[in-house]
């Protein structure tokens, strides 16, 4: 467990260059520096930032589609849905009742960073 958390802290001291990089805000980086590898303060900016990302999403999410088709409304909004099932899985997986905290930090880092690639994904869509 320990041993996570420090692999989690080391990441995260990679600095907002790779922050900036995944497409997450200096704001979680931020919060991320000041949390000294206190899970429960990771946590919390770990849901703001999905918080975050989740805004940044919606935002793309309407953005193409107002730029589409009906027939192509469609197919995103069936697409969307899928991938929105697929990470509320994949995320759940991560919490492993047997992982321990680290397990906790994993859950909520996956969906972020899904969350946040998503995201990208659709900004890569605009026109």
């Amino acid at each position: 467990m320990k041993h996570g958390l420090l692999v989690l802290a080391l990441l995260c001291a990679a600095g907002p260059a790779c922050a900036r990089d995944a497409g997450l805000s200096p704001e979680f980086s931020a919060c991320m520096d000041q949390s000294n590898g206190v899970t429960a303060t990771m946590l919390a900016c770990m849901s703001a930032e999905t918080r975050r990302q989740d805004a940044r999403l919606n935002q793309a999410y309407k953005a193409v589609m107002a730029q589409l088709s009906e027939a192509r409304q469609k197919e995103l909004r069936d697409a969307q849905r899928a991938w929105l099932k697929f990470r509320e899985a994949n995320c759940r997986f991560y919490a492993d009742p047997e992982g321990g905290t680290i397990a906790t930090v994993n859950a909520s880092d996956c969906l972020m960073s899904a969350t946040a690639a998503r995201a990208r994904e659709l900004e890569g869509f605009k026109r």
